[in-house]
């Protein structure tokens, strides 16, 4: 079993037993610096690197930029078997917010890295909250980051080469250098007061808000026992980009922001587009608000993950299926939609189901209950 100490660099000098080590692992830029004649391994394939260092029969010196405890080697290393010593430096991400000046314990961090989806879902979270670190690399550079937050009113600061003689911050498009983290901040972001869960992911305390939670026209809002039904079939959580085609009051739309989501909320009225910006000012999340008649102006917006139709006809729901979601929610009023709709989510590859949902709330009435029935609405809903 070979000896692992994992070094954290910050750009300054390393321990001397960092030489003393019989295999050294690390960038070409950590280890440039380390006087030694012991056997390289210059990091390219992680899988590769963990392996040469398991078959080892020595010391082996692991140097990592910023914590290798956080988004580094050490979880691979544990995973391969072995019980690294770690001597962490100070991360990428305390850096890059400290050489802002912010405080950071509010903020989310996200690893864009990885081919399953990493920078869509980084990005996501970027549109959803109000700060965020990402940690970036190969595929996923500040510019493709700064690119997919078109729309979005957010700040991009990179930050390169930190504690270097190289440091430097930067916008997307200027001279960043690898490795960086980029800092990712709403337009108008405020230092609230601490609190006592580190991270600015919440889950939400409560869902199926009632009616009253929103304001709305004329009671034009979908009701909080559909809105329940939806949500579980729609599954918003931080990482994901939900539509909310005719969205009215936007109660969906704040809903899913509330479970971390990125959210599109869409209407042709203006004044609807009103009432989805107070609500969601009003319940502290951030909603892209588009003004226009779908479908065309779905044309234009990032591929959503999950969509709620709210309104339209055949048109909008063979737009939305067309960009291919993973959850698709239909609300109709009417019964004569409902047939085609289910048929259309199945011909397009969707496992299908639907319930019509009629609730009678309980009022009270002179010292007495009755039941008051509301409208019925039916939901058809396709996942794949």
């Amino acid at each position: 079993m070979p000896e692992v100490t994992v070094y954290g660099y910050d750009g300054g000098p390393l321990p001397a037993a960092v030489a003393e080590a019989t295999l050294l692992v690390g960038g070409a830029r950590h280890l440039d610096g380390v006087s030694s004649d012991a056997e390289r391994v210059v990091m390219g394939s992680l899988s590769a690197a963990v392996e040469r260092i398991s078959i080892h029969d020595g010391s082996v010196a692991v140097v990592a930029s910023g914590d290798p405890g956080f988004f580094g080697i050490v979880r691979a290393l544990r995973r391969a078997g072995l019980d690294p010593v770690v001597r962490p430096a100070v991360s990428s991400v305390a850096s890059a917010f400290a050489r802002l000046g912010l405080p950071w314990d509010d903020a989310v961090v996200v690893s864009a890295h990885g081919r399953d989806g990493g920078l869509r879902r980084a990005i996501n979270v970027c549109r959803a909250y109000p700060k965020v670190a990402v940690l970036t690399g190969p595929g996923a550079e500040p510019p493709a980051l700064a690119a997919g937050l078109q729309g979005w009113q957010r700040r991009v600061v990179v930050a390169s080469q930190l504690g270097t003689a190289s440091e430097r911050l930067t916008g997307p498009e200027g001279d960043w250098t690898e490795p960086n983290v980029a800092i990712v901040l709403a337009r108008d972001v405020a230092d609230g007061p601490a609190g006592w869960l580190a991270g600015g992911v919440r889950p939400p305390d409560g869902w199926a808000l009632p009616e009253d939670a929103f304001r709305h026209r004329a009671s034009m809002i979908t009701k909080a026992e559909v809105r329940a039904v939806a949500l579980a079939h729609l599954r918003p959580a931080p990482g994901m980009l939900v539509w909310d085609v005719g969205a009215g009051s936007g109660s969906v739309a704040v809903e899913c922001g509330r479970f971390g989501a990125a959210v599109v909320a869409v209407d042709r009225d203006p004044a609807s587009a009103d009432l989805v910006r107070a609500n969601a000012a009003q319940h502290g999340v951030d909603v892209r608000v588009v003004t226009g008649a779908a479908p065309a102006v779905l044309a234009d917006l990032p591929d959503p993950d999950a969509v709620f139709v709210g309104g339209g006809g055949p048109d909008v729901l063979a737009a939305v299926l067309g960009r291919g979601p993973a959850q698709v929610v239909a609300a109709y009023a009417a019964v004569e939609p409902v047939g085609p709709a289910a048929d259309a989510l199945t011909a397009a590859g969707y496992t299908t189901g639907g319930a019509q949902l009629q609730t009678n709330r309980l009022v009270e009435i002179a010292g007495r209950h009755r039941l008051a029935a509301t409208n019925p609405v039916t939901l058809v809903w396709g996942a794949r």
